[in-house]
Parts: structure tokens; sequence; C-alpha cells
């Protein structure tokens, strides 16, 4: 066999390291760094019970100005307490381990919209992130939530797939500071369809990690309503946590396709 020939299936070895070295240095990494909850410091877990509870009350995302064409939005927790900590550990510290707890999140958000919506086959669709935000990050965390949440969704058997049906042009200033309008006004004409919506798609559900003034998510539906409506198709949005100005929500029922979402 001449130099440089590969057995069939063979995983390169620059593959290999890549795989291997996590399951390597994370131990070594706690024993040098202990392990702590990212939402309270206690040490000796990721995400302790009191912090893993709060990513589970799931409420309406209600901004304190409701933008014009806001679609109904679920989120899994309120952004305030121990929850802001963990979402920005995961966001801009690199703690990728915490997509798992974060996606499962998520995926609650989605179970419960999906099921005011009238339950049914569910299409997550990712908000881009900005190239800006990407090369400084390293990654699109928002695409490793929705990856988390797939695989718990499909866990309970919820028919569900992921689509990253928009894309982003051009740019944007940094929305620190701006009001609600404002951060409209600057993300106007952001959003562009990469893809057709199909029909049989299911319920289109726009998935972020957090909603504040709900500019990104009313933008992002602006684009997908006129594409969804050819085929009767909702568009909804589910987020691991919102602005706490709602309160927390339940879904009710007695079978799956017939709940509905309403206030505690």
């Amino acid at each position: 066999m001449h130099r440089g020939a590969r057995w069939p299936g063979r995983v390169p070895a620059r593959v290999q390291a890549r795989s291997v070295l996590p399951r390597v240095l994370e131990p070594l990494v706690d024993l040098v760094l202990p392990r702590v909850c990212a939402g309270c410091g206690h040490p000796g877990c990721l995400l302790c019970p009191r912090c893993a509870a709060l990513l589970a009350r799931p409420r309406l995302a209600t901004p304190r100005r409701h933008p014009d064409g806001f679609p109904p939005t679920v989120a899994a927790a309120a952004y305030a307490g121990p929850v802001r900590p963990v979402v920005n550990a995961f966001k801009e510290h690199g703690r990728t381990e915490l997509a798992a707890p974060l996606g499962a999140a998520l995926a609650l958000a989605v179970v419960v919209v999906r099921a005011g919506a009238g339950g049914g086959p569910v299409l997550l669709v990712p908000l881009p992130s900005s190239r800006a935000a990407v090369r400084e990050r390293g990654r699109d965390h928002v695409a490793e939530l929705t990856r988390a949440a797939v695989r718990e969704l499909r866990r309970a058997g919820v028919p569900v797939t992921a689509a990253r049906l928009l894309g982003r042009r051009g740019r944007v200033r940094d929305s620190a500071g701006l009001d609600a309008r404002q951060r409209r006004a600057n993300l106007a004409g952001t959003f562009v369809l990469r893809e057709p919506v199909r029909r049989g798609s299911g319920l289109l559900v726009v998935v972020d990690d957090v909603v504040s003034s709900g500019a990104s998510v009313t933008e992002a539906a602006a684009v997908l309503i006129p594409a969804a409506r050819r085929h009767d198709t909702p568009v909804v949005a589910a987020v691991v946590a919102a602005t706490p100005r709602g309160r927390p929500v339940a879904a009710v029922g007695p079978g799956p396709g017939v709940f509905t979402v309403r206030e505690r």
C-alpha cells in the first residue's frame, strides 16, 4: 500500500484526538478547577438541583413594549436570578457542557408552545447568530442548543426536526442601550429566508436562548410567516429564558393535540 493510503473507514488522527481529548482533559480540569454550579457557585456540580429547577418554570414571554408581529412565545424560565449567569456561562464563557441542561429547558418550552398550538410535528428554526458573534465566541451557541433540544424531544417521542431556514445579511450595531423600537429598527431586513418552507413541515418554532425586547424573534417571524402561510403552517417561538414580566404557564388538557396554554 502506497504511503498516505488509509484503510476504509479509518478515522483521521486529528479527528480521533478531537474526540478523545475532551474526555481526558475534563477530569484533569476538575482536579485543578473544581466544578461549581453555573448558577449559584455551589461546589461539586454543573448545575445544582435548585438552579436546575428554575429552568423548568415555563412562562409566556411578554416584552414590555410588545412589538407588532411578536409571535406566541414560551420561555422555560425567567431570565433573572441564577438563570442569568447559567445562560451567560454557556453563551459567553465557553461552558459548553451546559448545552445539555439548557437544551432540555428549551425542549420544555417547545413542548408547552406545541401543546398550546394543538400538537403535531415540530420544525425548530434556530435564530442565526451574526458572523461577528460566531467568530468572537468560536461557536454558534443557538445551533448547539437546538441540537440538544432535538435530542431531548425525540427521547420524549415528539416528532421533531430542525432546519436552518434563516440566514443573516448586512451588519447591525450593538443592541446594548437600545430600546425596543430602536432594536427592531436596527434588525430590520437582517434575516432572510435561506430555504423554502415545505408542505408538511409542521409547527414552525423559532428558537433562541433569551427574549428581552422581542425584536429578534419578531423579525425572524416576519420573514417566516409569509412563506409558512402558503401551507397554513403556524409560526411560534420557544426560548430558554425571557425577561420576567409574564407569569408561569401550564399546558392543560386531556391529551395530545388538544392542550391549551394558560397562565397559572
